[in-house]
């Protein structure tokens, strides 16, 4: 076929493939757009150092850091999306740095926000109970978020808000190498699962996933916060939780009951014996 021919064909298959109308053809190209721009970010975030043999992969622009510590402080300072506007700090995440067991929930609240802590409110007095109940303490596992920073009168994460934050999650994932990820509501559910089903119909449902580079068993959770105003969510949450001493290998050792107090019987007065 001449090449006029096959430039002409060209043209008319990129013709026929526009939408019709301006408004869509805009729309269309602005799609494509964001899209290019999304590459480019994704292509500069993963391209080497100068003298380096593997890329760098981290959510901020700074060096690979292996310690969770140092990079903590390294996101401390990130500024990836709007939600650092209005944040008072970032809430990285908190607990043992090598757990077996990690809970991943939705974003900070009005409490975390102010302390820098996760689950320091109502919800993160349940779960405390929750893991006692289990034989576990908060200092037995790590706790963090999907985003880092709260979303302003805590209103669920946005989409761009929760594509510029995972790889914080991704990467604390990998570093900590967990047994267990277990997700607590829909948001990190979705996320991690990287499937669209809600937590109503995957709870209690272990599946095994990839994540940081390694396999892990995922347990979707309800979240405490959503049990502590349903009586009903709540009892499918501490039933779910007995289930978790058996993902790690472990037997569930109930806790000793207290011993009642029994009181004594009372002495009876000593009689005194009649001379006669």
């Amino acid at each position: 076929m001449p090449r006029l021919l096959r430039h002409e064909r060209r043209e008319a298959v990129l013709e026929l493939r526009r939408p019709r109308g301006v408004q869509a053809a805009e729309l269309q190209w602005r799609r494509r757009g964001r899209l290019l721009r999304r590459l480019l970010r994704l292509r500069a975030l993963t391209r080497p150092a100068p003298g380096l043999d593997s890329p760098a992969v981290s959510a901020v622009p700074v060096e690979r850091v292996d310690d969770l510590q140092a990079y903590a402080e390294a996101v401390a300072s990130c500024t990836r999306c709007r939600l650092s506007q209005g944040r008072t700090q970032v809430v990285f995440g908190a607990g043992n740095p090598h757990a077996e067991l990690m809970f991943v929930g939705e974003a900070p609240g009005f409490h975390e926000d102010k302390q820098g802590l996760p689950f320091v409110g109502q919800a993160g007095k349940l779960l405390e109970k929750l893991l006692a109940g289990i034989g576990l303490a908060r200092g037995d596992v790590y706790i963090a978020n999907v985003l880092k920073c709260r979303p302003p009168g805590n209103r669920d994460p946005q989409p761009d808000e929760i594509e510029a934050c995972e790889s914080h999650l991704f990467r604390q994932i990998e570093l900590i190498e967990p047994t267990i990820v277990a997700t607590l509501g829909n948001f990190a559910t979705k996320l991690l699962s990287g499937r669209p089903l809600g937590i109503t119909r995957v709870h209690g449902q272990e599946q095994q996933t990839t994540l940081g580079g390694r396999s892990v068993t995922l347990y979707p959770l309800y979240h405490p916060a959503a049990a502590l105003y349903t009586p009903a969510m709540l009892k499918v949450l501490e039933s779910d939780f007995t289930r978790i001493p058996e993902l790690l290998g472990r037997v569930l050792t109930p806790p000793e009951p207290e011993l009642a107090l029994v009181a004594e019987p009372a002495t009876p007065p000593a009689e005194q014996l009649g001379l006669f």
